[in-house]
């Protein structure tokens, strides 16, 4: 463990302090047949990122030495994360049991106060190495090959509250598994303070894949100084508003859709919004053409994969829209029928099959620049984000650090289950028209 005495300023008004860094290896070794772990086409095909989430608890007696333990216990289960990959397109997770990265850090603030007065941007902090989407400052990765898919930095407030923050190579897996580790994590370090500390409580579940290499880099993030990620909340009665809303929007246009769900609505609202700023800003032909929406594969096929599968199980259909298409009808319209083929695949094995039409290899530029134009959207909701109990309460704040994809939005349940929490990036001159915008405002 190396004892850190410098002190780092982050924005105008955080003072944080790293207090020591180590490598936490799993409890017991990965045995020999499971050394090596595949990745899937999904996993190699991923953008070539670090998911960076973040955990608030209030007044918890952090004991650190059972929370390192328990740690390396999880770890035995989830082996691939405590394993090295290549930095340029990797095919496979060496599970060699090296370890994460494990930092601990104190705030010279209360977390009252940081909630009070900080911008989603002071979150950076939280996050070891600076391990954020398409940054990274760890001076291991920069000088060596392989990448530590796993970072781990618990931040000490001086009211007694804690952040616990976790950064995550995205090769390996989606953000549905970072929140399974997460909760199992948590899991286990409750679980180890009972009388039964013999049994393992988690099973996640790494599906074996033939190795293909595909030779692909990935998508990476573009990096923009342009852009800035703000929050917006939506309590359950405005979106019961804006559900309503549509409906009666649908009706008038007799082409009536009487369940629009909570993603659907807010969806389109943020879509049509920030297309709306665009086209007020003048970005002409710059601006976003369709709607990228990511999918959770796991229940939605008709031979579904276990939820604790862990992995990229996620598939992005990309809707080309312009502004004559953003009417609430053909807009949730075409929502539903985009769900309809998810919905319509037999296994992952066909979701792999439609992925090598698309000629992986061949239209690498195509994917980038499809991607580049598009407004991505993806749902953390309905995961037990806010179940993520070490012992000391459910958390009373769960979200995404750092920026986003420019043009990107993630929606997460906000805190006591009232509401969506929608984390949107955009051009700087966008975010400032979107929140002033009536329309918007109203359902927040």
């Amino acid at each position: 463990m190396t004892m850190i005495s410098s002190l780092i300023r982050f924005g105008r008004r955080q003072l944080h302090t790293i207090i020591s860094r180590e490598i936490i290896k799993p409890s017991s070794p990965t045995p020999s047949h499971l050394r090596t772990h595949n990745l899937s086409l999904l996993d190699q095909i991923t953008t070539n990122t670090f998911i960076p989430m973040v955990v608030f608890y209030t007044n918890t007696d952090v004991k650190m030495f059972e929370l390192k333990n328990s740690l390396s216990q999880t770890l035995t289960k989830y082996y691939p994360f405590a394993g090295r990959h290549a930095k340029i397109a990797p095919s496979y997770v060496d599970c060699n049991d090296d370890g994460v990265e494990f930092v601990e850090a104190s705030i010279g603030s209360t977390l009252l106060d940081f909630f009070k007065h900080s911008q989603h941007e002071d979150l950076d902090q939280f996050f070891p190495y600076g391990r954020i989407w398409n940054k990274n400052r760890s001076s291991h990765d920069l000088q060596s090959d392989g990448v530590i898919p796993l970072a781990v930095q618990v931040s000490h407030f001086e009211c007694g509250g804690v952040a616990l923050a976790l950064s995550f190579s995205h090769r390996i897996a989606d953000g549905s598994s970072l929140i399974r580790f997460f909760y199992d994590w948590a899991k286990m370090t409750r679980f180890g303070s009972s009388e039964q500390k013999q049994e393992f409580p988690i099973d996640p579940q790494f599906i074996p894949f033939q190795n293909i290499n595909l030779n692909f880099d990935g998508i990476s993030l573009a990096v923009s100084n342009d852009c800035i990620t703000r929050s917006f909340t939506f309590p359950n009665s405005k979106i019961n508003d804006l559900k309503n809303k549509v409906k009666s929007m649908t009706i008038e246009s007799r082409q009536p859709i009487m369940n629009p769900t909570r993603l659907e609505v807010l969806t389109w609202l943020l879509c049509k919004c920030s297309m709306a700023a665009a086209t007020k800003n003048n970005s002409g032909s710059s601006k976003p053409s369709g709607i990228g929406l990511v999918a959770n594969l796991r229940s939605k096929m008709m031979n579904p994969l276990p939820e604790n599968a862990i992995g990229n199980f996620s598939f992005m259909e990309i809707l080309t829209m312009d502004e004559d298409e953003m009417k609430a009808e053909s807009f949730v319209g075409e929502l539903k029928k985009q769900k309809m083929q998810v919905h319509g695949l037999t296994n992952i094995e066909d979701a792999f099959g439609r992925l090598q039409e698309m000629g992986l290899e061949t239209n690498v530029e195509e994917m980038r620049r499809k991607y580049e134009e598009t407004y991505i959207c993806t749902s953390l909701c309905r995961y037990p984000t806010y179940e993520i109990n070490f012992g000391w309460g459910n958390p009373v704040k769960v979200t995404i650090g750092g920026n986003l994809k420019k043009n990107s939005v993630i929606f997460i349940d906000a805190p006591n289950d009232d509401g969506i929490e929608a984390l949107v990036c955009l051009g700087k001159q966008d975010m400032a028209v979107i929140q002033t915008d009536p329309e918007l405002l109203k359902f927040c």
